[in-house]
């Protein structure tokens, strides 16, 4: 636990928030810092995580005498809901829209980051992370060493995904970024290390799309929503997602009701055609 908060401080609090005197992270500091990860599209779950720790952090500073232990600015910071949040999914229309405003963009990478995105239905992180290492392209396969819930993963690679991979890897070379083994696949050309993430242009993309309000988590739930559409069942999306459980899939269950119905039909034909051939 002390390990994962440092590891969760170092890497998603100290650089906004480290060079802040104690008694200057504020409850309205702290209120605009949350804004800001909502807009960047992290998931509320994920923020009330950080949250939950900067609480504890503060709660530690009074108990040490490092803060003044009553500071009317410096309350228990309220976690938000995530129950009602919605989901957004972007239609065959808005994905032609979103893509082709992405060629326009001129970000070496933002295009193939986005198709990639859309084609596995990655997590962020887990792409801005890959490394050519990670891909088996004779079995088209991607294997992600540490996902979310701290487990590896694989995920299936389309043919497109595939070709979006290879133009990465063609774009890497011409712009003389590393393409060895262990380079990341979306290499800053200004840094040669890898993205932070792309949101800078990702704003100016989504806004010339008419698109302001997807977020680019909601391209997993696309993923997922195209996938249920198409027929594909909850155990076989669980998989694809890498979800642990699958009540965590269960959210996409409502977007096939015509297809349950379907379903329910085919039993109802069996029934009744076995009752036929009794009488």
């Amino acid at each position: 636990q002390p390990r994962d908060d440092l590891s969760t401080f170092n890497t998603q609090i100290r650089e906004d928030l480290g060079a802040m005197k104690l008694s200057e992270v504020t409850n309205p500091v702290l209120a605009k810092w949350v804004r800001q990860r909502i807009i960047a599209g992290y998931q509320r779950s994920t923020i009330n995580k950080y949250i939950h720790l900067m609480n504890r952090m503060l709660s530690l500073a009074k108990k040490w005498g490092m803060v003044p232990p009553f500071n009317p600015n410096q309350e228990k910071i309220k976690t938000i809901s995530v129950g009602d949040f919605k989901q957004r999914f972007l239609s065959e229309e808005e994905i032609e829209r979103l893509l082709k405003t992405c060629r326009r963009s001129t970000h070496p990478f933002l295009y193939l980051f986005i198709r990639l995105l859309l084609l596995t239905g990655a997590r962020k992180g887990e792409a801005l992370g890959m490394r050519w290492c990670d891909i088996d392209f004779a079995k088209r396969i991607w294997t992600v060493p540490k996902s979310k819930n701290g487990r590896s993963r694989r995920i299936i690679l389309s043919e497109p995904a595939i070709d979006v991979l290879n133009a990465a890897r063609k774009k890497a070379k011409h712009l003389e970024l590393s393409v060895d083994p262990r380079a990341p696949v979306f290499t800053n050309p200004k840094t040669h290390k890898p993205y932070d993430s792309f949101y800078a242009s990702w704003y100016i993309v989504r806004e010339w799309a008419e698109l302001d309000d997807v977020r680019i988590h909601d391209l997993r739930h696309t993923f997922a929503s195209l996938l249920i559409n198409k027929g594909v069942s909850l155990y076989e999306v669980q998989t694809l997602l890498g979800h642990c459980s699958i009540q965590m899939t269960q959210r996409y269950a409502h977007l096939a009701p015509d297809r349950l119905h379907q379903r329910a039909e085919l039993v109802g034909r069996i029934v009744s055609l076995s009752r036929q051939n009794r009488s």
